[in-house]
């Protein structure tokens, strides 16, 4: 595996990484659909799991490929449970944008 990163380069995927959580921040701060808001926060997530990985190959040292995997399995919860909600919140006010989500009570 350290051959791989060799050949390509830690540059190229610390640049791969920024250029992706560079987009999800964009994603979040451009768009008002709740669906592609969560689809950029999983792309920022992957993006620090993506530079985590690579370092944890750098150093030769498992435990940070380890976090990685626990990481991804959180995330696939977090999206579980936040289609779930907003599948509830477009039952109740009959959409899922996020203007309209504001004028939420509790």
């Amino acid at each position: 595996m350290l051959d791989i990163l060799e050949q390509v380069g830690i540059n190229n995927y610390i640049y791969l990484s920024t250029l992706l959580f560079c987009v999800g921040v964009l994603g979040i701060l451009y768009r008002r659909s709740t669906i592609v808001m969560l689809m950029s926060v999983e792309l920022m997530l992957a993006a620090a799991n993506l530079l985590l990985a690579v370092f944890s190959v750098y150093h030769q040292d498992v435990s940070g490929q380890v976090f990685v995997i626990f990481a991804m399995a959180v995330a696939a919860a977090e999206v579980a449970v936040g289609l779930a909600i907003l599948v509830s919140i477009y039952r109740n006010i009959g959409s899922i944008d996020i203007d309209k989500l504001k004028n939420l009570k509790g």
